[in-house]
């Protein structure tokens, strides 16, 4: 069952959100205040943050600190979001997921992180796969819902993600 979307239940959702690692968000936060690529100190503590089932190949030498420096420095310097979305998956372990978890943070007013809570909150059929199509959907939409209900992506994102994680069976 979606969400029933209105400002009130998405403070009131977003309120009630729990997620391990308020600490890592906030630490994540400040250096892309300051820096417009990570290292892969802050590379792994994002995307563990995200999902530590990957954590092997987060970790893998392949996601070099030069490599990830590299690969987020083009993503988050280009304008379009096709490339920013795919550049990002170059790195092991990156998916969708993680990708838009990386744009969300260095770009919050922008970008919401795709997880399948939030996806289901919305009311939507999750993807067998996730395409580019999908993507622009979804951000489209939850940008049209921020915009729509007065809040952040980041409280739509607390909201849908807390909504899914309360009452998502399955």
């Amino acid at each position: 069952m979606a969400l029933e979307l209105t400002k009130h239940n998405i403070e009131y959702w977003s309120q009630r959100y729990q997620y391990p690692g308020t600490e890592t968000v906030r630490e994540i936060q400040q250096w892309f205040a300051v820096h417009r690529y990570l290292d892969r100190d802050m590379f792994l503590k994002l995307a563990l943050w995200k999902s530590t089932r990957p954590k092997k190949h987060f970790e893998s030498p392949i996601n070099s600190d030069e490599r990830i420096r590299m690969v987020t420095t083009l993503a988050l310097a280009s304008d379009d979001e096709y490339f920013k979305i795919h550049v990002l998956q170059l790195m092991s372990g990156v998916s969708w997921p993680v990708a838009s978890t990386i744009l969300h943070f260095a770009e919050p007013d922008k970008y919401i992180i795709m997880d399948f809570r939030t996806i289901w909150s919305l009311g939507w059929e999750h993807p067998k796969q996730y395409t580019f199509d999908f993507w622009e959907q979804y951000l489209q939409e939850t940008r049209s819902l921020a915009e729509k209900y007065h809040v952040s992506l980041r409280t739509l994102d607390k909201a849908l993600w807390q909504y899914s994680k309360e009452h998502q069976t399955k």
